[in-house]
């Protein structure tokens, strides 16, 4: 199931210790430049190392705008898997941090 989540969301998760697979599907220039942390799989390689995405919990995507992350959820959505896209990416993240 494919579902967006809001920054302050995402943050109460956080905050509240909530379980959950965060995974970065930008290229290697954009997370060395800024990224909130979790594992890196570029968008290239989701389908090759989707056994990484199968931990039985909630997985959030990020990507700069959002965009990405709703289409590597939109490839991945025959998995099954509990999926999230980090609404609006790493420029909304940087926007609500300031």
């Amino acid at each position: 199931m494919i579902h967006q989540l809001p920054i302050p969301e995402f943050k109460a998760w956080i905050a509240e210790g909530k379980e959950f697979l965060l995974v970065d599907v930008r290229e290697d220039f954009e997370r060395e430049l800024f990224h909130i942390g979790g594992i890196h799989i570029p968008m290239n390689e989701l389908i090759a190392r989707v056994q990484e995405l199968k931990a039985g919990r909630p997985v959030v995507f990020y990507c700069e705008k959002g965009i990405r992350s709703t289409i590597a959820m939109q490839r991945l959505e025959p998995l099954g898997l509990d999926m999230y896209s980090l609404t609006g990416g790493m420029s909304a993240w940087k926007k609500n941090e300031d």
